[in-house]
């Protein structure tokens, strides 16, 4: 989401999160001084946090060897999330990409049998947009999301031809032109399909990646074709892609990449 300049954050809370995610995603013990200098606070300011997350239970301290870790206190707020439905927790996200953004939202589920099927959607009010039946079922190379889940699988051009040739495209393109999409998704994460798998139709997506690097979940904007301007359906893209990142960390577990 973008975020609201006229926002007031808190650094304090800023730099605590910041300690929270670096600890959980290291998963081992630090001390303070080396927790000030990968998260780039001065050492008093990083001492009295660490200091309350610890009377909180939010880290465990070690007096010995002087050095804090992820603590119990922890799990007190993920009790309500643990065996939840992805989707469930997901949603909230995805329903303020669609309200900022005016645009329909699609969650996609990939199948073992490299398939695709919609399982939610996420619709601004009042905007004109297409219905999608639940439980479609597409090919996984299908438009925007495909040309991600081939980048994502780092798949050779031979292995991804065999794939696009899979799809039914309503205005198919140029092999050569699908392929150079999916090299770019590779930096970007994020992928165009513009009235190619659907005809009037431009979709934009992004995916989520489990622990392993595996593809879980593709979320696609489906729009009409000039609803959106370039640079809105770049931001649509730039949300999205965080959004799947957050997706990757929180549900999945995947570290953080640098």
């Amino acid at each position: 989401m973008t975020e609201d300049p006229g926002q007031k954050l808190v650094p304090a809370v800023q730099n605590a999160v910041r300690i929270l995610r670096m600890l959980a995603m290291l998963g081992r013990p630090m001390g303070a001084t080396q927790i000030a200098r990968e998260t780039g606070m001065n050492v008093s300011s990083a001492f009295n946090i660490l200091r309350t997350l610890s009377h909180e239970g939010l880290l465990s301290f070690d007096p010995e060897a002087k050095t804090y870790r992820i603590g119990m206190g922890l799990m007190e707020f993920a009790v309500p999330l643990l065996g939840a439905n992805p989707a469930d927790v997901i949603r909230p996200t995805l329903t303020a990409i669609a309200r900022e953004h005016e645009t329909m939202i699609a969650l996609w589920q990939f199948t073992r049998n490299a398939r695709i099927v919609l399982t939610d959607r996420f619709t601004a009010p009042n905007i004109v947009h297409a219905v999608l039946a639940q439980n479609s079922r597409l090919p996984a190379f299908s438009g925007a999301i495909g040309r991600c889940y081939a980048a994502t699988l780092e798949l050779s051009e031979a292995q991804t031809r065999k794939g696009f040739d899979t799809v039914r495209w309503q205005d198919a393109p140029r092999f050569d032109s699908y392929w150079q999409d999916v090299l770019q998704a590779r930096k970007t994460r994020t992928a165009y399909d513009l009235s190619q798998l659907y005809r009037g139709l431009d979709i934009v997506a992004s995916l989520v990646r489990d622990a392993n690097g595996m593809p879980r979940l593709g979320m696609s904007s489906i729009t009409i074709s000039g609803q959106q301007s370039k640079e809105r359906l770049a931001d649509i893209a730039a949300a999205l892609a965080g959004a799947a990142a957050q997706v990757e960390r929180c549900v999945f577990g995947r570290p953080v990449e640098n």
